[in-house]
């Protein structure tokens, strides 16, 4: 697991996922270029966070965000998920979201939720080969340079599934 050490190479891999694929994140380059080192470590230890290395360069990272409400305290967001390219292909992703999921068990979280950007097979198969399922593609969710990009909103039933 990642934690507020690691905020330093987790926040250059970011600024590089939101440079590289602006459509994405909801996060904007811009915007978290101008937030300190601070702002990256404060989320770490607000939040669990995993981390995939290749050739000592984290190369990966997935994080968690538990719904705070205890209406919602079933359910938790995966967020900020990110492979660099040259690690593709390698079954990193597949083995971060081993590895948030279990701990989401564990921790007696029963719906997972996360969002891909509508067209984003390759992270579409991922989270479907995990158990992920659509449940509704939100039209004109973001806009990057004047595109509009939807967004597809998924869920994986913990309580359902081994």
């Amino acid at each position: 697991m990642l934690g507020p050490a690691d905020a330093t190479l987790v926040r250059s891999l970011r600024l590089r996922a939101l440079r590289d694929h602006p459509d994405a994140f909801t996060s904007s380059y811009e915007e978290d270029r101008e937030r300190p080192v601070e702002a990256t470590s404060q989320r770490l230890a607000a939040h669990p966070f995993w981390g995939a290395y290749h050739h000592a360069e984290l190369c990966g990272f997935v994080g968690l965000e538990r719904e705070p409400r205890p209406k919602c305290r079933h359910k938790a967001t995966v967020m900020g998920m990110y492979v660099a390219p040259e690690a593709g292909g390698q079954g990193v992703g597949r083995k971060l979201l081993q590895a948030l999921i279990a701990h989401a068990r564990l921790n007696g979280v029963e719906s997972l939720v996360l969002t891909v950007t509508d067209g984003n097979e390759r992270a579409m198969r991922l989270y479907q080969s995990a158990g992920f399922r659509s449940f509704g593609v939100e039209p004109d969710a973001i806009r990057v340079a004047g595109r509009s990009f939807g967004k597809n909103h998924m869920q994986l039933n913990l309580a359902s599934t081994p």
